[in-house]
């Protein structure tokens, strides 16, 4: 009868022993990720925390202003710094109306823009043509106001403006009335409508982009056209988006103020036509606020950036949370 076997002890390969544990080491990675989830935290806090401040700061600037003029400042149609008296309603009156006219010029190119990049454009030229358009966004403010001023601006006095009092000025509307000055609000809307469209197109092609396959394969399955693909599936789909989109534009338009300062022609009055000169919030500051003589007044333009502030804050809010819905659905 042979003798049991029994197994022998085998030394273990590098491959299979097991890693040492460095405490030292470990600790060492530890202190690293809390130092850097510390300065990610800290850089993700500054921002609101800046917000806060800014309007902190404007809060506390303005409130001699309101208290003293009180709702005469937003109702009051009267800037006068010597009686000290200061209404900004046309300011606000006329930040609202060329953001808004400008929006109604620049959304549906930008929309188009969007659609041909995204569903009609042959590939070759997709990108190059998405590229240019997204130049526009680049371009200095000032540089779009020398050129309105220069060129918009007399062919807006010599072409348009006419054209327009002569056809739809003799009726009932009286937006294209009056003498045609050339900086108006009509050359402000332009602008902007001009500098707001890279924004807006860009949004609403990521926009149509993020769009289900299944949806466009679904409605050409049907028999549907390409357009009646783009109509009928894909525009309903990022319908909230394309809505963010063009109030994001919006909030670009409310705080503009080089441009819009150099063909508005800044006469602070309640504009009755297009063909007039008007002023907004942002070119009330940039006129006046080197220039303040008192306190008051420089009271009463805080009270103007708070007012600016507020809107733009809830303009670009409402935006982003249709951007999201839009976001959540895909």
């Amino acid at each position: 009868m042979s003798a049991p076997t029994y197994p022998t002890a085998r030394t273990m390969s590098s491959a299979e022993r097991p890693p040492r544990s460095n405490a030292r080491g470990d600790r060492w990675v530890g202190w690293g990720d809390r130092i850097y989830g510390a300065l990610i935290t800290a850089c993700a806090l500054a921002i609101p925390l800046l917000l806060v401040l800014v309007a902190a700061i404007i809060a506390r600037s303005a409130w001699p202003a309101v208290s003293t003029v009180g709702a005469e400042l937003v109702t009051g149609t009267t800037w006068d710094v010597p009686r000290g008296q200061f209404g900004a309603l046309p300011a606000i009156l006329g930040t609202l109306a060329s953001s808004l006219l400008s929006l109604i010029i620049a959304t549906p190119l930008a929309l188009g823009v969007a659609i041909f990049v995204s569903e009609l454009a042959p590939p070759a030229i997709r990108r190059p043509f998405a590229f240019l358009v997204d130049v526009l966004a680049a371009i200095p403010s000032v540089v779009y106001g020398l050129w309105a001023l220069y060129v918009l601006v007399p062919f807006l006095r010599e072409v348009v403006m006419p054209f327009l009092g002569d056809t739809l000025g003799l009726g009932a509307l009286p937006l294209f009335k009056g003498p045609a000055y050339g900086p108006s609000l009509l050359a402000a809307s332009l602008v902007l409508s001009i500098m707001i469209l890279p924004y807006i197109a860009a949004v609403a092609r990521e926009l149509l982009q993020a769009v289900p396959r299944s949806q466009r394969e679904a409605a050409l399955a049907l028999g549907a056209t390409r357009w009646e693909m783009v109509r009928d599936a894909v525009l309903p789909y990022a319908r909230s988006g394309l809505v963010g989109a063009a109030i994001l534009g919006l909030g670009r338009a409310l705080g503009e103020t080089m441009a819009v300062t150099m063909v508005i022609g800044n006469r602070h009055e309640l504009p009755s036509s297009l063909f007039q000169p008007a002023y907004t919030m942002a070119s009330l500051l940039a006129n006046e606020f080197n220039e303040a003589s008192g306190a008051l007044h420089v009271s009463a333009l805080m009270a103007v950036a708070g007012i600016l502030l507020a809107i733009t804050l809830i303009v670009n809010a409402i935006a982003r949370w249709l951007v999201w819905r839009m976001e959540a659905r895909t």
